[in-house]
């Protein structure tokens, strides 16, 4: 998500605005209660981390019938095309809209659940700047319809970059047997508005929503970062039914994204857990069913650039959030 996003300021970049960090509270379990997957990925960060970073975030434990073997075996070997060794990879996957790898849902621990993968920003929408300029009622206040998003210095965008996890997830989501929707795929001129993109969800009936972006704060600020909604009531905006359910969701993702990559939590939201409420997103505050966002790092910072342009991390973080969403599905 880009640091000029109004959807989505950051105040470590140059939009102003702050975030209200997610306070820790007693429904947060410690790390040391985590099952060993999860700490084994935890205690790899700790090690390449050094001395001096925040304290491990507070998250729920992964799916029990996860094991290493089992997770590691789903994870490709990089490709060579992956970068074309300036740091900016060469054309994704992404670069036509994907089709399902199977046109009916498998039978699997999944089967029957219904899940929402929202790619933040269109490749598209820097075409159509008045378009996505134009302001949608949000509940709370009015707010553009979309933006751009932000890139790395080399021009890898987070548009591109949301559309390639996002169908790395789809894929393993539907080996897990659900049915999965995108609310875009390249396959529209700009957009969705974000209030659209909460409908979507909402026309779905989804059982879960997940909202991929990456952020464009200032260099140095660091990791990844979950925002759950806050309980709003105005407007056409009503979450007290999803902030219960989304705030699981968050929380299993969170565990799960660090196991699965060994990336650290943000270092400048989120008090060191990872996890951020927020009320100001059009995209949460109109949500009906349990959602979440994930800025799985930030573009702007070169060590963070550097994972987020590799296709086998990519991979990671789409094993990490599938594995949280099948553990919050009960899977």
């Amino acid at each position: 998500m880009s640091y000029d996003d109004p959807d989505n300021p950051s105040p470590g970049g140059a939009y102003p605005g702050g975030r209200r960090p997610f306070r820790r509270g007693g429904a947060l379990v410690a790390v040391a209660a985590l099952v060993p997957t999860g700490l084994a990925g935890w205690l790899l960060w700790q090690a390449m981390s050094g001395p001096g970073e925040a304290d491990p975030p507070k998250v729920l434990p992964l799916p029990s019938q996860s094991s290493p073997s089992e997770q590691g075996s789903r994870t490709p070997s990089p490709s060579k095309s992956d970068e074309d060794g300036d740091g900016k990879p060469s054309p994704s996957k992404s670069a036509k809209p994907s089709k399902s790898s199977t046109d009916k849902p498998l039978s699997g621990p999944l089967k029957g659940k219904v899940v929402v993968i929202d790619p933040g920003h269109n490749p598209n929408n820097r075409n159509h700047t008045a378009d996505i300029a134009r302001l949608v009622d949000i509940g709370t206040n009015r707010k553009e319809c979309d933006t751009t998003g932000t890139s790395t210095n080399a021009g890898y965008s987070e548009a591109e970059f949301t559309l390639d996890v996002a169908h790395r997830l789809r894929d393993q989501l539907e080996k897990q047997g659900a049915t999965v929707k995108l609310t875009q795929d390249r396959n529209r001129s700009f957009g969705p508005c974000v209030d659209e993109r909460a409908r979507i969800g909402n026309d779905a009936h989804a059982d879960a929503v997940i909202s991929l972006h990456a952020d464009g704060s200032a260099a140095g600020n660091r990791g990844w970062h979950v925002i759950m909604p806050a309980k709003v009531d105005a407007g056409a905006a009503d979450t007290s039914a999803i902030v219960g359910p989304s705030k699981e969701l968050g929380q299993r993702i969170a565990g799960a994204f660090v196991h699965s990559t060994g990336s650290a939590p943000s270092n400048y939201v989120g008090d060191g857990t990872g996890l951020n409420v927020r009320r100001d997103l059009g995209g949460l505050n109109l949500s009906k069913v349990p959602k979440v966002f994930i800025e799985c790092g930030n573009m702007r910072d070169a060590q963070d650039a550097a994972l987020l342009t590799s296709g086998a991390w990519r991979e990671k973080a789409a094993r990490g959030i599938s594995e949280g969403i099948e553990g919050f599905l009960g899977a």
